[in-house]
């Protein structure tokens, strides 16, 4: 019936070192030194802090996101610390969700 021709001896021999060549060059390209790994901190910035509050009021919108990618913490501890930023009327509230939480400066 129909299906592929089965090779000859020749072709198999070819197809088989080009098959052997890629791995080669796929394992050479794959040797190269593996990216170095940011750690985030857990610490929540200080409120108190002058220099890091006005960072965050430079911000036009303020999200724990925004906030954990500029200061290398992580999410939970941005979102704690926009908590307590609000508390103390730097930042208000503009919107939110149980999900997310959307702060800018206040006036």
């Amino acid at each position: 019936m129909g299906g592929k021709k089965k090779l000859g001896i020749k072709q198999m021999e070819k197809q088989q070192v080009k098959t052997d060549e890629d791995k080669d060059a796929k394992k050479k390209e794959k040797s190269a030194p593996p990216r170095e790994r940011k750690t985030v901190g857990i610490m929540v910035p200080d409120v108190k802090d002058g220099k890091i509050v006005a960072e965050v009021k430079k911000m036009g919108v303020i999200t724990p996101y925004a906030v954990s990618t500029r200061f290398g913490i992580r999410i939970s501890a941005a979102k704690d610390f926009l908590e307590q930023l609000e508390s103390n009327g730097a930042i208000q509230l503009v919107s939110g969700s149980h999900n997310i939480k959307i702060y800018k400066t206040a006036a």
